[in-house]
Parts: structure tokens; sequence; C-alpha cells
């Protein structure tokens, strides 16, 4: 059944049933966005997201004569809410900004630090002296705790760029999260992926294993802890979040996890204890930054730099593919992603070898989103054959954009990025734009909620590399950034919006951006189509990641006339094989937005529009 049945089967059953999650009250006392549609098209702003209560949240903020800052923030909010598994307060993210007065675009780079008083050795036990295992015990830990940064995005946002007051942006959240939504098969699904790490928790059992059990598809699940804690952030503002008795729970919670004591000793999950203090949440900041910037066949492509790895990586490639002629090849559908995969594969070498946190780590951002360096990098890749992987990186020190040319040392990385995440792009009347990517990392964080506030804990620490190397870019220290894929990306035409998109699903995020833009600029498909094609995932490894669809309709091609290898997608904490969940907003030449979001993947997203076309 299309995820949209589900969404009014579940309507329907709460309906007979009258369940709810929470407070008990009759599902049909106020009616609930359930429906997803996953393109729509017209006028006076747009939004795309992955569940159609942020997008109606969004879409209230811009008929009420909001911008699109205000209505990303709305919707990140009610994200919060719905999605709380991949986004929230307890995390960070990257918002890129095109503001239509300037025709300038801009980014906030809100992403989790490590703790002030974290050690290099804080992956390994000491008990053993070895690295813990990265699941159940890094990803389930206090020691994995980033000091998060979402809360900064939002009020920095609109301090910049805002119309309304955090108060007002977040009046649809707290509604939601008091009336409740209505809980599908996603929503169930990841509870019960999650259940023995959220069991472990009090606080985490209490609010999503309520009487022990998962909550039923169809019931209305609501989260008056995290209502409160949104209306504490509408009259204090986020001085609230990062001091104050907020800021003592969330430290508390990190370096004394609220475990629960009545599971058999040898039944609990072991808990890595984390060193953050209250002080570490007064001391952050979320960063104004510019963004990345490359030229891929007339278009101007805004990404978001270091920090995050998304910019370099998917500008690098775009450079790499533009030596060469894909347009002329679209007939030839293997052929360009041939391309397409090898490409991302030299980007990636660079990314593990160069990228880290700017303020630790001296980036060549430059480098390598240079149209010379990108014109040689090119030279490595044979239009005929896959080459054999890892690829070595590039020498960013000494190029000119001439074959062949020397390659630098290999990097020692491993990718721990894991795939929940979640993405929205806004539009508003006005020609604004917004491109926000925003994470708890892990489907469900490190599993603890703060108790008594509705939220859970990042843990987006596991990003650093596990295993600590002095020469290691996204080696860990104290008040570091860890590496990101998130790749939000803004593209202009004639100074003018022509599409914004993003994703979630960790270092995949990047190919994801990629292969849309391949599939929407090369290959000439539509946006949704462009969203819909199945994907593969090349990350500078031996076989290329790839979902089930795209193998059956590629993968012979792929493999006798290339050689590539491909694997069937799927992550090790689901039996789910999608990659990536985009949004996007394309800016027809008739002066309409078109939001398309997934048909299908993670149950299909939710796009809409202020004024519907006829």
């Amino acid at each position: 059944m299309p995820h949209f049945g589900r969404r009014l089967a579940a309507v329907t059953a709460a309906l007979a049933i009258g369940v709810t999650t929470g407070a008990i009250s009759p599902a049909a006392a106020d009616p609930r966005q359930t429906d997803k549609n996953p393109t729509a098209t017209g006028y006076g702003g747009a939004v795309s997201t992955v569940d159609p209560e942020a997008s109606a949240a969004a879409i209230e903020v811009l008929r009420k004569g909001g911008n699109a800052v205000d209505a990303a923030v709305a919707a990140a909010a009610t994200l919060g809410v719905t999605e709380p598994y991949s986004a929230g307060i307890g995390g960070g993210g990257y918002f890129v900004y095109y503001d239509a007065k300037s025709g300038k675009v801009s980014t906030i780079d809100g992403r989790e630090t490590a703790p002030a008083g974290i050690k290099p050795d804080a992956f390994i036990n000491p008990a053993t002296g070895k690295p813990y295992p990265f699941t159940p015990e890094l990803v389930t830990s206090g020691v994995s705790v980033g000091v998060p940064g979402t809360p900064a995005t939002w009020e920095r946002a609109l301090e910049r760029w805002g119309s309304i007051s955090l108060g007002e942006a977040l009046k649809p959240a707290i509604k939601v999260a008091d009336r409740g939504f209505v809980v599908d098969e996603t929503f169930r699904n990841q509870t019960q992926d999650n259940q023995r790490r959220f069991a472990a928790f009090t606080s985490t059992k209490d609010l999503y294993l309520q009487g022990g059990k998962l909550p039923e598809v169809g019931s209305v699940f609501k989260n008056h802890d995290l209502a409160d804690t949104y209306r504490l952030l509408a009259r204090n503002g986020m001085d609230a979040f990062y001091n104050g008795p907020l800021a003592d729970e969330i430290a508390n919670t990190v370096q004394k996890p609220p475990v629960d004591l009545t599971i058999d000793k040898k039944d609990r999950l072991p808990v890595p204890v984390g060193s953050m203090t209250a002080e570490d949440l007064e001391h952050y900041k979320a960063v104004d930054q510019d963004p990345t910037h490359v030229n891929y066949r007339g278009y101007d492509v805004y990404g978001m730099a270091p920090s995050s790895s998304g910019g370099t990586t998917v500008g690098e490639s775009l450079n790499i593919l533009d030596v060469f002629d894909l347009p002329a090849l679209k007939a030839d559908q293997p052929a360009v992603l041939h391309h397409y995969l090898e490409a991302s594969a030299l980007a990636f070498a660079d990314r593990g070898k160069y990228v880290g946190d700017p303020a630790f780590v001296k980036v060549p951002t430059k480098a390598l989103t240079d149209p010379v360096f990108g014109k040689e990098r090119a030279c490595e890749l044979d239009p005929t054959h896959a080459a054999t992987k890892p690829v070595l990186p590039g020498d960013v020190t000494s190029y000119d954009g001439t074959c062949p040319a020397g390659p630098a040392a290999a990097a020692e990385e491993k990718d721990t990025e894991n795939i929940s995440t979640t993405n929205m792009t806004v539009s508003d009347k006005w020609g604004n734009v917004v491109e926000y990517t925003l994470t708890i990392e892990q489907t469900g964080g490190s599993g603890m909620v703060v108790p008594g506030r509705g939220f859970l804990l990042n843990n987006e620490l596991t990003d650093f590399s596990t295993v600590y190397s002095a020469t290691d870019p996204n080696r860990i220290e104290p008040g570091k950034r860890p590496r990101s894929s998130m790749s939000p990306t803004i593209l202009l035409e004639d100074g003018k919006p022509f599409l914004a998109l993003g994703s979630p699903g960790g270092s995949t995020i990047i190919t994801t951006v990629l292969q849309t833009l391949v599939n929407r600029i090369d290959l000439g498909m539509s946006t949704p189509d462009a969203i819909a094609a199945p994907r593969a995932s090349q990350r500078n490894t031996a076989s290329v990641t790839a979902e089930p669809a795209f193998i059956d309709k590629y993968g012979a091609a792929l493999t006798s006339r290339f050689g590539h290898t491909l694997t069937p997608s799927g992550d090790s904490f689901t039996s789910a094989s999608e990659i990536g969940a985009a949004t996007a907003i394309e800016f027809l030449k008739d002066g309409r937005t078109l939001a398309a979001a997934e048909p299908v993947r993670r149950g299909g997203g939710s796009a809409m529009v202020v004024k519907p076309s006829q």
C-alpha cells in the first residue's frame, strides 16, 4: 500500500479505536495532517519535508506572512515532534539561505561540538584498552553526545533573516506536540529497531515505550514534555537551553545516563559515560560561514563548507564531471552513471585526506573546489572502465590541470556516519530560499531522552574517527566539530534560484545530492523523476552500494561494460535498503515553484505550496 494510503488507514484506525499515546483523548479531537503528496506546484511559497505535519507548519507560517526562514524554523521544530529519531533540539545541522534582495547565499554551521573535557582516548574502553565496539556501546552512550547546535541555529537564523519571534515560530510545533500526531508504520518500525536501546533508559522507555509496548499504528502520540520545553524556549529564548536548569539536566544526562537499573545486570547495555558540562553548553556558538561555490554547466552551485564535507565533495565531483560532455551521453544512462560513480570516488578520496573542522585543521577548501584541480582529478577517470578502489587522493599543494597528475598519500579512515537525518527545502513569495539539513545522527540518536524534557540527545561524536591519529583531520579534539556529509545545496541560474535540494543518509547524502543533480541536469529528468530514480553510492570503496532497483536496472551494464561491483544497500541497524530521502524545490520559468519529495523512500515525503496551480 502506498504510504499516503497507510497514513489514511492509520487515521481511520485511530478514529475507530480512539487510541492515544500519552494523555488519553480521542484521535478525532483535532484534525491532523496525514496525507503525503510528493509533488506540489504553485505560487506564494513552497515546502518539501519528509512529514506532512512539518510541511503544514511551514505553510501556515508562510500564509500568515512569514518568510522562508520563519517557516523553516517552524518546520524544523515540528520535525522534532514527529521525526524525533532523526532530528530535534538535541542535535545539530547546517542551514543554507538565499536572500532574494541581495542575491547572496549565506550559511550557518550548527554542527555539534565535542566537550572541552574530552580526551583523545575517549572511545577507548579503560577496562580493556581497546576501542568500544561501535554498536551498541559507542552509539548508545554519553561519550558519543556532542553539544547540541540546533537551538542556536534556529535562534541565529531568525536573528539574521527572520521576520517573526522564536515564540511565534515554535507555535505550530507546540500544537502538534500537545494534540499529538498519528503513528504510522515508519515511526513504529523505527521504535522497534531501537527497542532494546530505548528500554535501557528510564526516560526513553517512559516516553517511547509506554507500558513496555511499541506505539501502535493508528494511535496518536503526544509529547507534552517537549511541548513544555518549547514553551520554555518561546518565553526565554535559547538562553534557557544553553544556560540554567535545562543545561544542567542535559549535562547530567550525559555524565550520568538514566540507565534502568531494574533490568538484570547481565542484560543491561553497557553505557559509557560522557564528560559534557553545563559550561560546554554555555560556550556553544553557531558559526556564520561563507558557502562553497562551483559552476556546473552554467549553474552556480552553493553548498556547505567544512566542518561539513558536503559542499567540497559535491563541488569537486561536479568539477570533475564538468570536464566530460555528459548531456551528449544521456541516451546511454549507464555511461553517465559510470562517470558519476568514478567522480564520486575521486572526491571521496580527497574528502578523507583533507576535510575536518577548519577551526582545528587547515582545510584546502579553495583547492578542493578549484575547477583546475577538478580538471586534474578528471585525468584519473577512465570513461571506459572503473578504477580499482580505493583510489588515491590528489595533491592539493601542486596542480595545474594537466595529465598525468601525481597522487598524494592515502588517508586512513573508516566511515562511521549513520543514515538517519532529515532535510527540508523552503521558499517564500519574495523568492528567499532555505535548504536545511539537521540530525541527531543515528536513528534514535544516543537513545537517551533528557528526563522530563521530551527530546533525545544526539550521538554525533561517532562521526569522528573512532581510532585517534594525530595526522587524521577528523581526529577527536575538545571543542571540535566532527566532519559531516550533510549537503544542503542551492543552485542559481543567472543569479536567480533554479533548484534547491538536500537529503539525509550519512555519507550517502553527498552521493544522493550529486546523483540527483546529474539526473536533473545531465540526464534531463524532471526534478520529481530525478528524486525518484534508483540510487547508488560510490564512496571510494571496493564495491558500489546500490539500491536493489538500481542493480536491477543498471547492474548488468555497469558490471559487464565498466567493471563495477555492486552490493545491495542496507544499514547495520535496520533492514532499510533505501539510500537517502531527498527534498527539493525547482523554480520554473513561468514563475511557479515545484516542490518535490520522495514518492516512496522513508514512507514518502510531503510537498506543499501556498497557492496550488489549478
